[in-house]
């Protein structure tokens, strides 16, 4: 049988001026599911949603304070959840590393892995995790040495756990590093780096056998 493939936009920080005008609707096309790491406009996102069917989930950036008031319509937030869209498991986890004492969506380390221990008995009703979507880097993963820009070790923490194919970050903006790469791998996992849009695909989640965590039914 022919597989069937998804095409997945990731988007980050940056509002593309590809998409923040009037080809938008054509550049579009196509599209099944759009994943936003964080730290973008709502109005961005909104807009976004008059041009396409797809579902946009997203998580939270550390500048996204104003979203408190208000979340961006049209959208789904899937921060502090394991989201199931076709088959498709994914843990949302959004916010960076605590850097400030304002407590807009930044955490210590420990912040971080309590609220990924409130999570585990959804990821273990799903029988694991597919695509782990966060706005901050893994630890030592192409992330940056001020606090601000370090990332979590509870997240390679997860990659080892959950052996999800693919991680899906922003906050790192391409141009703080000649050396930054838009896509790398770590084990089975693809990483990928979302800041500004970057178009990616994958088999189609109803149609690929989900592998079962050991011990997971």
């Amino acid at each position: 049988m022919e597989q069937n493939i998804v095409k997945i936009l990731a988007i980050s920080d940056v509002p593309s001026k590809l998409l923040w005008d009037e080809s938008v609707r054509k550049r579009l096309e196509g599209i099944d599911l759009i994943l936003s790491c964080g730290d973008l406009p709502k109005k961005y996102l909104e807009y976004l949603t008059n041009f396409t069917t797809a579902p946009i989930l997203y998580v939270h950036g550390n500048h996204d304070g104003s979203y408190k008031e208000s979340e961006p319509g049209g959208c789904i937030c899937v921060d502090d959840a394991v989201y199931v869209w076709k088959g498709l498991r994914i843990m949302g986890l959004g916010g960076c590393n605590r850097y400030n004492r304002d407590d807009t969506f930044q955490y210590t380390e420990a912040e971080m892995r309590r609220r990924v221990r409130k999570l585990w008995l959804a990821a273990r009703r799903a029988g694991g995790i597919d695509i782990l979507l966060t706005h901050a880097p893994a630890s030592g993963l192409n992330d940056g040495t001020d606090k601000a820009h370090k990332g979590f070790q509870v997240f390679n923490d997860l990659m080892d756990q959950y052996q999800p194919k693919w991680f899906i970050h922003g906050h790192m903006h391409l141009n703080y590093g000649a050396n930054l790469p838009r896509v790398c791998t770590r084990g089975g996992t693809t990483v990928i780096n979302a800041t500004e849009r970057y178009e990616f695909e994958i088999p189609d989640p109803v149609q690929v056998p989900k592998r079962k965590l050991f011990g997971w039914g």
